[in-house]
């Protein structure tokens, strides 16, 4: 695998995850309390074998993308975005984030780095509708969903069990019509 640039943003670029990634600060995301407060992570230990094994597996699957977002500063990576769940009959994703980095948290990397997925989901990949499912305590995903012109579309009451709570799980979605129109892209350009 290499570590150049798949898609560029202007303060971060996204790429595959690597190895080497496992043996940095990428496995002790998902054994922060706080960093994973809204999402599944953070049931059992994550370990760097299991990093290791989960980037072997994204890196081979075809039904999903997973990149490494890397700031484009000091190069280093600070989370990773998905679409996940590609299903290429009926042309549809799921999106996923985690800004793993917290000094890199309310920044706008994550809307750089969604922005970037989103356009090559929509344009590249030929996707109809990109979702995504978020905590009803994650008001920075849903924030998200929202800026990417998401709309909510239902709710899973009481879906998850997450730190002694049973939790909501909003569901959002976005046609490629509707995020073209709002970020004004016109014959694949924005």
């Amino acid at each position: 695998m290499t570590d150049a640039p798949f898609l560029t943003g202007k303060d971060i670029y996204l790429r595959p995850l690597i190895e080497s990634d496992c043996v940095e600060s990428y496995p002790t995301w998902f054994n922060d309390v706080e960093t994973c407060s809204g999402n599944s992570h953070h049931i059992f230990p994550y370990t760097i074998e299991a990093a290791r094994e989960y980037v072997r597996q994204s890196n081979a699957a075809k039904d999903k993308l997973v990149l490494a977002v890397v700031s484009s500063k000091d190069n280093k990576h600070i989370g990773n975005i998905a679409l996940d769940n590609i299903n290429y009959i009926n042309r549809t994703a799921e999106l996923s984030i985690i800004i793993g980095d917290k000094s890199c948290w309310n920044k706008g990397y994550g809307k750089q780095a969604a922005r970037l997925i989103c356009d090559h989901g929509f344009l590249s990949l030929n996707l109809r509708r990109i979702a995504c499912g978020t905590f009803e305590n994650n008001i920075a995903m849903q924030k998200l969903a929202e800026y990417l012109g998401m709309v909510r579309e239902g709710v899973r009451r009481k879906a998850v069990y997450k730190s002694g709570q049973h939790l909501d799980v909003i569901e959002y979605g976005v046609l490629s019509d509707e995020y073209f129109s709002r970020f004004n892209i016109r014959n694949g350009k924005s």
